[in-house]
């Protein structure tokens, strides 16, 4: 998937919004206002940061060696995914809701009555 294909099927989650809070460089998808992808616009490789639980990472991470640590949040709960041949978009759009349903599953119950009538 391209940045492109990234940020459409992003954006095709309920509730999504998008913003260049950083720089201009990434691009960061929201639902109702809390991140859960970043898009780092300025890197070679396609790539995107993701919302993961531990015990899914530490596994994602053994089963592909385009599943890396992304330094730039905590450790524990993002992880960057590389996309390269070995990730299918199904796949890539799997982890990109997994990440959404994480965030939408602590959203407070008024925020997640707010997006249900969305």
């Amino acid at each position: 998937m391209n940045y492109e294909d990234l940020r459409d099927y992003c954006m095709s989650l309920k509730g999504v919004t998008e913003s260049f809070p950083f720089d201009e460089f990434s691009l960061v998808m929201k639902v109702q206002g809390k991140m859960f992808a970043l898009l780092p616009l300025d890197n070679p490789e396609t790539q995107i940061a993701l919302k993961c639980d531990p015990e899914r990472a530490i596994a994602l991470r053994e089963e592909f060696e385009a599943i890396t640590p992304a330094y730039h949040f905590n450790k524990k709960h993002w992880n960057s995914v590389f996309v390269h041949p070995q990730i299918s978009r199904e796949f890539m759009c799997e982890l990109i809701r997994h990440s959404y349903n994480l965030v939408v599953a602590g959203l407070p119950k008024t925020l997640k009555e707010d997006l249900e009538k969305l």
